[in-house]
This record gives C-alpha cells, sequence and structure tokens, in this order.
C-alpha cells in the first residue's frame, strides 16, 4: 500500500519518520520543527496504513505494515527514525530501505507482557478486556505529561486518535509481544534511544545483548515514551549526529 507522506525542508540531509501506534505522522512535528529550524535536512513522515491520511486495510500484520513503509519511502535515505510501533515497522523495512542509519525511539521490540504459562493463558483469554484495563492504566500514569505538552500538540494528539483505526492494536500488541525480534548485529548502522519507560517495549536485558551485537544505546533520563513529544529539545539533540 502507497501511504500518505508529508515532506518539510529542502536540506540535503533526506530523513523519514514513522510515528507509533494510533499516532499519525503530524505528531512528529515537534521534531519536525526542529528539524526544519536548523536548515540542513528534508524530512518525510509517512501515515501507517489505519492511521492519518492513510487507507484503512484488511490487515495489519508488522510484516505488512513494513512493506508499505518499504514501498512509500525512498531507498538509501540519510536516516530513518522510527518511534515504538514505528521501531517495530522500521526494523523489518530496514533492508530493503538501506538508510545510511537507522534510529529508534523506545522501539516496540519485545513487549512487557505474558506470554507464557497461567498468566499467558489469562492475559490473552480475553484480550479487549486485558489490554483495556493496561491502556486505562497507562493513560492514567501519562496524563500528568499530556497536560504539559503544548495545546497544539495535545490537538494532533487528539486529532490522530479519532482517524486511528483501533482494531488493529489487539492484533499488533499480540504480534510484538509472541514475536519479539531476535538478537543479531544490525541490517545497517542503527542507534537505539531509551526512555525510563522502555522497558515496557524493550527489556534492559535485550538491550544489553543488541549492544553486544553492535547496536548503538542511548538512553534519556527523566523522559517518558513520547520523548519526541516530551522533550524535543533533548530528543533532537540526542541524535542529531547520527541523523
Amino acid at each position: 500500500m502507497r501511504l500518505h507522506t508529508s515532506t518539510t525542508g529542502s536540506g540535503p540531509v533526506h530523513v523519514g519518520l514513522i510515528h507509533g501506534l494510533g499516532a499519525a505522522g503530524t505528531t512528529w512535528q515537534p521534531l519536525v520543527d526542529r528539524m526544519r529550524d536548523a536548515g540542513r535536512y528534508t524530512v518525510t513522515t509517512v501515515d501507517m496504513r489505519g492511521h492519518g491520511e492513510s487507507e484503512r486495510a484488511s490487515s495489519y500484520l508488522l510484516e505488512d505494515l513494513a512493506a508499505d513503509v518499504a514501498e512509500t519511502l525512498p531507498r538509501g535515505l540519510h536516516s530513518v527514525v522510527g518511534h515504538s510501533l514505528g521501531g517495530s515497522v522500521l526494523v523489518r523495512a530496514v533492508g530493503r530501505l538501506q538508510p545510511e542509519h537507522a534510529i529508534y525511539l523506545d522501539p516496540g521490540f519485545g513487549l512487557s507482557l505474558p506470554t507464557t504459562g497461567f498468566a499467558g493463558r489469562a492475559f490473552w483469554a480475553v484480550p479487549p478486556l486485558s489490554l483495556g484495563v493496561m491502556g486505562l492504566l497507562q493513560a492514567r500514569r501519562s496524563s500528568a505529561q499530556r497536560a504539559a505538552y503544548d495545546p497544539s500538540v495535545r490537538d494532533l494528539l487528539t486529532q490522530s486518535r479519532q482517524q486511528f483505526d483501533a482494531t488493529m492494536a489487539t492484533g499488533v500488541f499480540r504480534e510484538v509481544a509472541f514475536h519479539p525480534i531476535s538478537i543479531a548485529p544490525p541490517e545497517v548502522p542503527s542507534t537505539i534511544v531509551l526512555s525510563d519507560d522502555s522497558p515496557a517495549v524493550l527489556s534492559d536485558s535485550m538491550a544489553a545483548a543488541l549492544e553486544r551485537e553492535g547496536w548503538g544505546i542511548r538512553r534519556l533520563a527523566g523522559i517518558h515514551h513520547d520523548m519526541h513529544l516530551e522533550d524535543p529539545d533533548r530528543t533532537f539533540a540526542t541524535i542529531a549526529d547520527v541523523l
């Protein structure tokens, strides 16, 4: 599927941005603003299928999402950045995209959800209920953080949720939880940036194992999962040298 895209800037360094679950290309705006002001970037955002202005679909397998991104973004960009689900998609598309550098912001490489034993059977017996409760708890934890966002950013998040095909959520969570990425060297030079919330999507042990395989690991202390929204200045400063 060819995805909706938006391109900003005309600098010599071309960067692609892939958003997370329930977001859209527009929710990268705070980071895009910093990159535009720097004057050296051309930035292309995508709306994954079922998000933003892209079409809804009958299938939302991670490989489908990755194939869309590989079809839509140009091959050989200077860098591609994926946040959360966007990281799960990027890692599956990066071999086809072949950017000079791949950057993963709290990527969903292996969710901390039960998958085995009684806990796993109980959790996935009625996944809409289990995931709904989990989402409610997360929303309560993050409400104070989002209240501090600029009103324009909150409006972008509200719009992206309204456009989001929420029917995909259970399948996406299940696929990431039961099929974490393999521990192996990166296909292209790669940097992972982790927030204080990162163990929910990528365990410390997995991060350490990936680092041993040649992945760069950076940490942003005192910041939460939506780092590019909570503190776009620090996020940009952390990845500027590899964009």
